[in-house]
């Protein structure tokens, strides 16, 4: 096979690889910002519970204030109605009385009421708190294999530039010229195998004579169809049980 052609399929696989590379690596920060939005959003539904939870103790704390004040009340009441006069000014206390028990009994069906949904708010402030430090070791755990493998990535991707640089100034200038024009405008392929008479990226089949070219492998050659530079790998020979080199035999 030409030299060129011998570096242009290096070339190609290198391409190959590097695409890969830099996919993968431009992939890895995507991902830690995806898990990192979910975590986001389990940090707000945390900060909600707590919400909630603070709120219902504000009330709760807010509503046994009032039923002190109620019961204050009440014994201002008493100590007025011992003073009446009338048993109208003393049936006035009386009902005024009446009205602030009333009223306690509603706030402390509040505060049961409160209670009740306390617990709830905090077995879920508890549940999320554990769930979110246990996420939060798994995200970091993530970041840290996503930076050892861009790490790991990054330095393929160097010995992999490195080698190409050695390739391209090894190739003649017009054929790397027409590697990447061709790589350009065939997403990224520009070396294309021909195997069973066909081309390996277009599928199409070979001109015989065309073919008989591309397999002496003496001449840069692009398909009929997709303009791939065409290279011919010939099948590898198997050796027999004596060692020596054979060819597979010929059915009858």
């Amino acid at each position: 096979m030409l030299p060129d052609l011998e570096l242009l399929v290096r070339l190609q696989e290198l391409d190959n690889r590097v695409t890969e590379l830099t996919r993968e690596i431009s992939a890895l920060p995507k991902h830690i910002t995806e898990i990192e939005k979910k975590l986001d959003s389990h940090t707000r539904k945390l900060e909600a519970d707590r919400a909630a939870l603070a709120a219902n103790q504000t009330d709760r704390k807010k509503t046994e204030g009032e039923i002190q004040l109620q019961e204050q009340k009440i014994s201002k009441l008493r100590g007025q109605m011992m003073d009446a006069k009338t048993n109208e000014q003393y049936r006035a206390f009386q009902n005024e009385i009446e009205f602030c028990e009333k009223e306690i009994r509603r706030l402390e069906d509040h505060i049961l009421a409160l209670m009740g949904e306390s617990e709830p708010l905090d077995k879920n402030v508890k549940a999320t708190e554990l769930a979110l430090k246990q996420e939060k070791a798994h995200v970091e755990g993530e970041k840290q294999q996503a930076m050892a493998r861009t790490a790991e990535d990054q330095k393929a991707l160097d010995l992999l530039r490195h080698e190409r640089a050695q390739i391209v100034s090894r190739l003649n200038p017009n054929i790397c010229r027409q590697y990447e024009r061709i790589r350009k405008g065939r997403h990224g392929l520009a070396i294309a195998e021909a195997v069973d008479g066909r081309c390996s990226a277009c599928h199409i089949a070979i001109r015989l004579q065309f073919l008989q070219d591309v397999k002496k492998g003496d001449q840069v050659m692009t398909c009929e169809s997709c303009s791939r530079i065409l290279y011919y790998n010939p099948p590898a020979q198997f050796e027999d049980l004596t060692g020596e080199s054979a060819s597979a035999p010929i059915p009858s």
